[in-house]
């Protein structure tokens, strides 16, 4: 499994890679929290049945998938299901929305409070 920290992430943020970032938990998380930019494509077992590619995502995209932190099996299960239906450029973050959060790297969502 290829992982990216979220340094990494966030300077190919910065210097306006393309990447997909794909928010893998469902839509009541994304929108309270998420990292900007991202695509909220939730891992369920409706994935698992279609044979569709994924809706805005290219196999050939750079794609990284995250979940809320470590312990979220999600974007390991997100990350296996794009390899195995043939995407060729797929990272996870493993320390997800919350190793991002606490490195103090902007937020999105309806819970971020203003400073």
């Amino acid at each position: 499994m290829r992982l990216i920290s979220g340094i990494e992430l966030k300077d190919k943020i910065d210097r306006w890679e393309e990447v997909k970032l794909v928010f893998v938990l469902g839509e009541w998380h994304y929108r309270t929290k998420h990292i900007p930019g991202s695509l909220n494509l939730p891992c369920s077992s409706d994935l698992y049945k279609s044979k569709d590619s994924l809706e805005g995502l290219d196999r050939d995209d750079e794609i990284v998938v995250y979940c809320s932190g470590e312990v979220c099996f999600a974007s390991i299960a997100m990350y296996n299901l794009l390899v195995q239906r043939g995407y060729k450029n797929v990272s996870r973050y493993a320390g997800g929305l919350l190793d991002w959060e606490n490195a103090g790297y902007p937020i999105d969502g309806e819970a971020v409070v203003a400073n």
